[in-house]
């Protein structure tokens, strides 16, 4: 399927038993809410799919703005007889980082559902799998809870993983590998901070949906929306937990980096003091002056070597009988 020409990327009617068949636009186009339950997805950059919207959709203008918004925070709000939900999700695509997060802005009303996006969602496009499949929601409040579930496992296995590569972290400190532990703290700690920052307030969407009155949702519905709310919750303490756990590793780090740096600078403060006397032999002997003893002495080298070397000798074994090396 060609999505560069169709004004939508997917177009399902719902059957109400779990399943659904694609439409065409044309055939959206001549749907009326007697057909089924219709879900419509696009992209956010289609100028198609911002014409229709706006024009044909009979979708209210406040709503069309909110589906076309560029970045925003998740939030839930009742507006002309609809729900408007926008919600966050974990940017899976290869290459991407857990940080760079994916949005999905839904408007659901009794018959229609529109979702807009500005990159790919696996969440949206498992659900998609799973109406083709005729195991999919069959309302829309159903809907809502797949999509939110689904956003809410991916969003776990990220937590998951930044506590695993906290735990890595942290025994590669143990081992002494700090330059691993420098490396890559700074990056967990900043996935830590960026997801935690959506989820917030998308547990904060999840819960006015819980308590609403909308006639969208049964109360079986907003029970499972709680859950997902509670399931978010969660994973923000294991987040709020996580950073604190950056941040006694990065003591841990900087206090491992400290003794490195005093253990070179104390071995460097014995080695000159070892050689200060001995430079000032070499310097007092070294004066281009009449009368230092040894000159005219053939063997005056290896008396003055002799002396310094048992000097340094000597210097070392105080330094060691004093434990100071």
């Amino acid at each position: 399927m060609n999505t560069g020409r169709r004004v939508f990327s997917s177009a399902l009617l719902f059957d109400g038993k779990g399943g659904a068949r694609e439409l065409s636009d044309e055939q959206v186009a001549g749907w009326n809410p007697a057909d089924g339950l219709l879900w419509v997805d696009f992209d956010q950059g289609s100028k198609k799919a911002k014409e229709w919207l706006v024009r044909d959709s009979g979708i209210d203008r406040n709503v069309a703005s909110m589906l076309m918004e560029g970045e925003t925070r998740p939030r839930s709000l009742a507006e002309a007889g609809g729900l408007v939900v926008i919600m966050r999700g974990i940017n899976m695509h290869p290459g991407a980082l857990p940080d760079d997060m994916v949005a999905v802005r839904i408007w659901l009303e009794e018959n229609r559902i529109v979702s807009a996006r500005r990159r790919k969602v696996l969440s949206v496009n498992d659900v998609r799998e799973s109406l083709l499949a005729g195991k999919g929601p069959k309302t829309v409040g159903q809907f809502l809870v797949s999509i939110t579930g689904r956003l809410t496992e991916r969003i776990a296995a990220a937590v998951a993983n930044i506590e695993q590569l906290l735990e890595d972290l942290d025994a590669a400190l143990t081992e002494g590998d700090v330059d691993a532990v420098r490396g890559n703290l700074s990056v967990v700690r900043r996935q830590a901070a960026a997801i935690r920052r959506h989820l917030a307030p998308q547990r904060d969407a999840l819960d006015r949906l819980a308590r609403s009155s909308s006639a969208l949702l049964t109360d079986k519905e907003q029970f499972e929306l709680r859950e997902e709310g509670d399931h978010l919750t969660r994973h923000i303490e294991d987040l709020d937990l996580a950073r604190e756990n950056a941040l006694v590793t990065q003591e841990e780090l900087m206090n491992k980096v400290a003794l490195e740096q005093n253990a070179r600078m104390y071995l460097l403060s014995v080695v000159a003091a070892i050689f200060l006397p001995l430079t000032f032999v070499t310097g007092l002997l070294g004066m281009n002056v009449a009368g230092l003893p040894g000159t005219e002495n053939p063997n005056g080298f290896l008396v003055s070597a002799g002396i310094m070397i048992g000097l340094g000798i000597a210097l070392a074994a105080y330094f060691k009988w004093k434990r100071w090396i």
